[in-house]
């Protein structure tokens, strides 16, 4: 036996390769599995020295058992030892055995059957009945031909061991017939399970207490109960609807007369092809095929339904119970639940095959008559859009004088267009109430993008017609490369003619757009060819950014000369005489400024890094708001970074209203996809935003053979024993605090706790905030990241290389800076406080290779900025979200590259910076579905998970 397979059998004192047989008893609960050593020497006295097993410690009880087994060419009874198990021990190491290659045959066999009788007893399939001797015991049943297939299987395949005790009685040796034993052991089984200390009551409780109860005056119902369960029979009703000929669906003066007929079917359990009317049964025409128990069985099953639906008791008194009249609401309740409590006690109800059952309803939003058919000037229109039920006929809408004549109906049947037709109540109240009002054209948009609204707090299908269908359908069906405009002096891709047509295609239809390219594959570029398609006299408005001024003034100056362009910045700024172009402004600038601005018109506006507004209530994104325009495009490479909420903000400024309000967009999409709880959450909201938001991955298919490939390493670098003294002390002190803090308390106490560890991580000075004049090499001695990061320098540059090194610290970006320039290597600071033309000119000199290591904060400097020459990236420190590093990489991976890229991140062994990395990697993986909210989240971890996450980790 294999060493796994070892501690369940010694639970039981039971090794599985034993063979297992049934021992019913007159109780059923009482019956015992039995297992014995087919290997064993005829003789038996092998079965004393281990080879049957001592049980010691486990449930099994050492036994003797009469066999019958082979004795040259007869058989004979034999005693073997064996070991007994009472029903319920016996079940999980039969379950076991079932898919246990080291079991044996008949042991497996018997599994398979302890499945089966705990399947039947999981769907209630358990019946109260009596022994012979008028004791309470429950009994598996009824069965479905299914089960009684699946129980013929089972004996079929059990083999002579798995039954091989004998009778009793006197004669020639027999055996028992294995589904008659089967049969026993899942009536055993069925009067074992529900008899358990949590049944209610179950002291002296028939069918609840373990012990038997004599119950001497339930024989007749007991009797009754048993032939049920044995019976060879099932019924079912077909309806006869040919009495609704009689009269017209719309007349009630019919509705007291008979509107259809049950005919009682009697169905054979052995088998399921013998199907009869009882008619014929009682007229004697199925005898031979059915039996002769078949018209009392029948009997029992037609007052057993009766129960179920109390209709059917008027078959009892009839001499035949063959057929029964129907009303109008007895039909009406079949169409209802009665058919489906019929159907769970066996009972199925059978419609005519002609009769039309695929009568339907769905929501439709359908614009105002005179609009026009392809969409276009759709928002233009002030009127709302009607928001009502269509009902159709095998998908074909039906009328409006047929939707009348249906909701007038009574009746679970009428007549439509010249065929029967049922109807489901429900779809008469919606064609009585079919008008669910009306939608503004951004709601209706809404609903025809995602195929789904809200109606009375349920979500039904929606279908669009009209100009809302054409709108649509030019918003989903994709775009064809555009033809670049007049005046562009520059030679676009093939995605940038694709982001080109699918802006040109938002704007011109009134909406606006989110152009989400991962960073440098040309957003501006296609934004400048964008205005010179729309040649519209009002200018179009950029703001940014204050590093990305000089940027956007370059690029339109080189590709589209000719073009006015204006920087609205600085004391000078103005807006006088304007005569089209571009304006350029910052977010800064726009929101002191927002009056002027929004008193001037725009042809267009653009939000570039339009990330600087993802939260909605701050007062640079309320200020963007106040600007009108006919056309608004978000530029930005990570339209979410913490969570979907952002993404609303964006969308919701560039097509106000697009997504509701935000906190109904939280409520029925955010949450459910942000924990992943719903995958048709995820695909709704998928087809509501994708017309508004474009995205391309530097990834795609067609992108990568333009960019140079990126290789990422990761760099395991060791604490310095002083680094670890620190960690340790600050991870013991902060803990303390925490354990005894609640609330936002808490909060901040974890929030400065992994703040500190952090800045330890990076160096210790850092940390403790030290002046550090004369650096030296001692400054690289004291961290490990530094040391490391001397070691890159070196290699790089020797080959002549050039490298951007990014921290979330400005501090450590001094301490770097410094640190370079005592050893003579050339070295530029470019932080949040660098002035706007300084910026330039490191830019400048950087891509001149007269700078060949710039240091960067990754807040400021980690977007907008084209720094080609770089061949190598360094994260000294881990930010808390993977997009935020990325965009810092893409100062350098970007269209215009051509040096292969190599992404060095710094990450220190046993810290947080560590299981933050295994982190990160998880939410790399959903960023474009979910991600989460960053180094808040951790501040409601237990004291448990935070201790795991900073403690410091020796054995790394």
């Amino acid at each position: 036996m294999r060493t796994g397979d070892r501690a369940p059998a010694e639970q039981a004192g039971v090794p599985v390769r034993l063979a297992a047989v049934f021992l019913p008893a007159p109780l059923p609960r009482e019956g015992r599995m039995v297992f014995w050593d087919p290997t064993a020497p005829p003789d038996g006295q092998d079965g004393s020295d281990g080879q049957i097993g001592s049980g010691g410690g486990g449930a099994a009880e050492r036994t003797e058992l009469t066999v019958v087994r082979p004795h040259g060419t007869t058989v004979r009874r034999k005693q073997v030892p064996a070991l007994t198990l009472p029903l319920d021990r016996a079940l999980p190491l039969l379950v076991r055995a079932r898919r246990d290659p080291a079991a044996h045959p008949a042991t497996a066999c018997w599994g398979a059957a302890a499945l089966h009788a705990l399947r039947l007893t999981a769907r209630g399939r358990l019946l109260p009945g009596l022994t012979p001797s008028g004791h309470d015991a429950w009994r598996a049943g009824p069965l479905d031909p299914e089960d009684i297939a699946h129980l013929r299987a089972i004996a079929a395949a059990l083999p002579h061991e798995g039954h091989a005790v004998p009778l009793p009685g006197p004669g020639p040796l027999r055996l028992p017939q294995p589904e008659a034993l089967l049969r026993a052991f899942l009536d055993a089984v069925a009067d074992t399970l529900p008899r358990t200390p949590a049944a209610p009551h179950a002291a002296g409780k028939p069918f609840a207490d373990r012990r038997p109860q004599r119950l001497p005056g339930a024989h007749d119902w007991a009797a009754e109960v048993a032939a049920g369960m044995d019976a060879g029979v099932r019924v079912s009703l077909r309806l006869d609807l040919s009495a609704y000929d009689m009269f017209d669906a719309s007349d009630d003066a019919g509705r007291g007369r008979a509107a259809g007929a049950a005919i009682v079917q009697v169905h054979s359990l052995a088998d399921p092809t013998l199907v009869t009317d009882a008619a014929a049964l009682w007229a004697g025409e199925a005898d031979t095929a059915f039996g002769p128990r078949a018209r009392v069985d029948a009997a029992l099953a037609v007052r057993r339904a009766a129960r179920v639906w109390p209709p059917l008791a008027r078959l009892a008194e009839q001499d035949t119970p063959d057929v029964l009249a129907l009303s109008e609401d007895e039909l009406g309740d079949l169409l209802g639940v009665a058919a489906t409590r019929l159907a769970a006690a066996g009972v199925a109800v059978h419609w005519p095959r002609d009769l039309a059952q695929d009568l339907s309803a769905t929501a439709v939003v359908r614009p105002a008559p005179g609009s026009a058919t392809d969409g276009t000037g759709f928002f233009d229109s002030e009127e709302l859009l009607r928001f009502r039920w269509q009902l159709a006929l095998g998908g074909d809408p039906l009328s409006e004088a047929e939707m009348d004549a249906l909701a007038e109906a009574h009746r679970p049947v009428v007549r439509l267009r010249d065929q029967w037709v049922l109807v489901d109540p429900a779809l008469v109240r919606k064609a009585r109430k079919r008008e669910l009002g009306l939608l503004d054209p951004v709601d209706a948009l809404s609903a025809a993008l995602t195929g789904t609204a809200e109606v009375d707090g349920e979500s039904v299908e929606v279908v669009p017609v009209g100009a809302l269908a054409a709108l649509r359908d030019r918003l989903t069906a994709g775009v064809h490369p555009a033809a670049p405009p007049p005046g562009l002096r520059a030679t676009l891709r093939d995605y940038q003619l694709r982001g080109l047509a699918w802006l040109d295609l938002m704007t011109s239809l009134g909406l606006g757009g989110c152009l989400a390219d991962d960073m440098g594959l040309g957003k501006t570029i296609t934004v400048i060819a964008l205005h010179l398609r729309r040649d519209r006299t009002e200018p179009t408005l950029v703001v940014c950014p204050a590093s990305l001024l000089g940027n956007w003034q370059r690029e339109i100056t080189r590709f589209a000369p000719g073009v006015p362009v204006r920087r609205f910045h600085g004391p000078d700024r103005s807006l006088a005489d304007l005569t089209g172009g571009f304006v350029l402004t910052t977010y800064g600038t726009m929101r002191s400024t927002a009056a002027a601005l929004a008193a001037q018109p725009w042809g267009m506006v653009v939000a570039d890094e339009a990330q600087h507004v993802k939260n909605p209530y701050s007062a640079t994104a309320k200020a963007l708001r106040t600007i009108p325009s006919p056309a608004r495009v978000a530029l930005t490479g990570t339209p979410v970074e913490n969570n979907l909420s952002e993404l609303w903000a964006l969308l919701d400024w560039t097509t106000p209203g697009l997504l509701g309000p935000l906190k109904s967009f939280r409520a029925r999409h955010a949450r459910a996809v942000e924990n992943g709880e719903d995958a048709q959450a995820v695909e709704r909201l998928a087809r509501l935003v994708r017309p508004f938001l474009l995205r391309r991955k530097k990834s795609d298919p067609g992108i990568v053979p333009e960019l140079p490939p990126k290789t990422e390493t990761d760099h395991p670098v060791p604490l310095t024993r002083e680094q670890a003294s620190l960690y340790e002390a600050v991870v013991r002190e902060s803990l303390l605090a925490i354990e005894t803090a609640q609330g936002i308390a808490r909060r901040g106490l974890v929030l400065k706790l992994l703040g500190a560890l952090k800045q330890i991580c990076d160096h210790p000075a850092l940390y403790l905030k030290e002046e550090t004049t004369s650096v030296g090499e001692r400054l690289a001695a004291r961290s490990g990241k530094l040391a490391l990061l001397d070691e890159l320098l070196d290699t790089v540059l020797a080959e002549d290389g050039s490298v951007l090194v990014f921290t979330q610290y400005v501090g450590m970006a001094r301490l770097i800076t410094a640190h370079l320039a005592d050893r003579a290597i050339p070295v530029d600071l470019l932080h949040g406080g660098t002035p706007v033309p300084e910026r330039e000119h490191m830019v400048d000199r950087f891509q001149a290779s007269a700078t060949p290591v710039l240091v960067l904060s990754l807040k400021a400097a980690g977007t907008g900025l084209n720094l080609t020459r770089a061949g190598h990236v360094v994260h000294f420190d881990r930010w808390w979200n993977p997009a935020v590093e990325e965009q810092a990489t893409d100062r350098a991976y970007r269209i215009g590259q051509t040096q292969p890229v190599q992404v060095h991140r710094l990450i220190t062994e046993g810290t947080v910076e560590d299981r933050i990395a295994e982190m990160l990697e998880s939410k790399r993986a959903l960023a474009d579905a979910v991600l989460g909210s960053g180094e808040s989240a951790l501040t409601e971890l237990t004291h448990r998970e935070l201790t795991d996450l900073v403690r410091l980790r020796r054995e790394a």
